[in-house]
């Protein structure tokens, strides 16, 4: 079919499609099978809106607990999580925990970067400082954008505004300083039609510089330096060193004490300990939404410098009772964050597995990934394969699958791009293909699929089912394709 002349004629295109894509995509599903299953496929457990179930290594501990006659202290499940976190990452870290990451980063964006409100006089301003990069609006939507042309990056992100959306979620008087990664393209994409960010080729050096010459120019209202905490080639960190560790994140950390204001990094959708490694990069603060691709019960975790921290601690109410002791489970500030006993229970059996026995979590993502590479051999058209970047991280638990490169040759559309709005509006065709084929979809957008074990493709001990990881990548492989199809851009 012939193609429009300009790309937002070409989405306009792809979306006038969509009824046809989703039509054959369901009749691929009742071929393959997957629409008839009496079990649930997903492909990526990374949301908190349908996270995967919880494996019996976790499950069995919350049952013991409430089941042994004893009513444990929460203070004493709260120390056993210090404890682990200790023994990972050594006596110098300490942990909390919160009902959600979203909470953590909260309490630690108003605890650490927040200009205080007691005193008197005004409350003066703070500016965070950030690279413009991907998922942004999670820890630098704490913060109003500056500069201003900035402030539309929130407008649509997950579509709940309005007073009490997330646009509105800003502290007083705290700013987030966006800074432009170079090398990064920041084009339009997507039915919903956004500038997306394409990192596959940012330059850490020139980045750096940028970062530099923001923090020297506001120095005197910086209050923080923040980053989004993934390790894979989508999020622009550039190189990794031998630790595994993402160059970029490890030089921020040098701007942060330079200036001496605290280092945090959001890393929701992650593992901790098979993942990376806070010390490796020396961030202050690093938070993690654990229950998904981790298999904890909904829950955010703070592992931070025990300087840093403990301020935290103290304002989630466990910081010591009056009449002394180290640890408490008492009332503050944050007591609103409170995860409960039995959540923090399941959250230290699974840290415990991820301490004792990894390869409980990391054999199947590793073998998932070789079904991946296996499944997407055979995709058309057979031009776009060669392109594509398939990277494994325990980071976040899974394989991301890059394909921004499909756009190197200008002029020429690639597979087609849908930014996070499209995600969360379901003007993903991609994504709402796999619905159609009756699979719980990978998280697609920016140019990258994320996809991993967890949704339906693990047994009750967490071994992975691999009859359904790979009727599982087969829709995938078959979703790109039908959408290639009505893109014109297919074989």
């Amino acid at each position: 079919m012939p193609l429009p002349k300009y790309k937002y004629q070409w989405y306009q295109m792809i979306y006038e499609n969509i009824p046809k894509i989703h039509e054959e995509a369901r009749r691929f599903g009742d071929k393959l099978g997957t629409t008839k299953l009496k079990r649930d496929i997903g492909l990526y457990p990374g949301s908190s809106s349908r996270p995967g179930n919880l494996p019996s290594y976790v499950l069995d501990e919350i049952v013991r607990t409430n089941r042994s006659g004893k009513t444990f202290r929460v203070r004493t499940v709260e120390d056993q999580l210090r404890e682990v976190i200790k023994d990972v990452y050594g006596d110098a870290y300490d942990a909390a925990a919160a009902n959600t990451c979203e909470a953590a980063l909260r309490i630690t964006l108003e605890t650490l970067c927040a200009p205080p409100s007691m005193r008197h006089g005004d409350i003066y301003r703070a500016r965070l400082l950030m690279p413009y990069g991907e998922d942004y609006e999670w820890v630098g939507g704490y913060g109003r954008a500056f500069p201003p042309k900035y402030k539309n990056l929130l407008v649509d992100r997950t579509l709940s505004g309005g007073e009490l959306g997330i646009e509105n979620k800003s502290l007083a008087n705290l700013e987030t300083l966006y800074v432009r990664m170079a090398g990064a393209r920041y084009e339009p994409h997507g039915i919903r039609y956004n500038p997306t960010s394409l990192l596959t080729r940012v330059d850490v050096e020139g980045t750096m510089d940028n970062v530099r010459k923001a923090a020297a120019r506001h120095a005197s209202l910086l209050t923080g330096v923040a980053a989004v905490g993934y390790d894979t080639i989508s999020y622009g960190h550039g190189g990794k060193d031998e630790k595994g560790a993402p160059v970029l994140l490890k030089k921020l950390a040098e701007v942060a004490r330079e200036y001496d204001v605290p280092y945090l990094v959001d890393t929701g959708g992650s593992i901790p300990i098979v993942g990376m490694d806070p010390r490796d990069i020396d961030c202050d603060i690093i938070t993690y939404s654990m229950d998904k691709p981790g298999r904890a019960p909904a829950s955010g975790l703070i592992i931070g410098k025990e300087e840093i921290i403990n301020p935290i601690r103290k304002g989630m109410g466990l910081g010591g009772q009056r009449y002394g002791e180290l640890s408490s489970h008492g009332k503050a500030v944050y007591t609103y964050s409170d995860p409960g006993r039995d959540t923090v229970v399941g959250l230290v059996a699974y840290l415990k597995v991820l301490r004792d026995r990894p390869h409980l979590v990391t054999d199947p993502i590793d073998r998932f990934h070789e079904i991946l590479i296996e499944e997407f051999k055979h995709l058309k058209p057979a031009r776009f394969r060669e392109k594509l970047i398939f990277e494994k991280t325990y980071q976040l638990g899974g394989t991301e699958i890059n394909y921004e490169r499909t756009w190197d040759e200008d002029g020429v559309f690639g597979i087609p791009i849908f930014n996070l709005e499209d995600l969360w509006a379901n003007t993903n065709p991609i994504v709402s293909a796999q619905e159609y084929m009756g699979v719980e979809p990978s998280t697609i957008y920016s140019g990258k699929m994320f996809l991993g074990p967890g949704m339906g493709t693990l047994d009750e001990e967490g071994n992975l089912i691999e009859e359904y990881a790979v009727l599982g990548a087969k829709t995938l492989v078959k979703a790109v394709e039908i959408v290639c199809k009505y893109a014109g851009v297919g074989d």
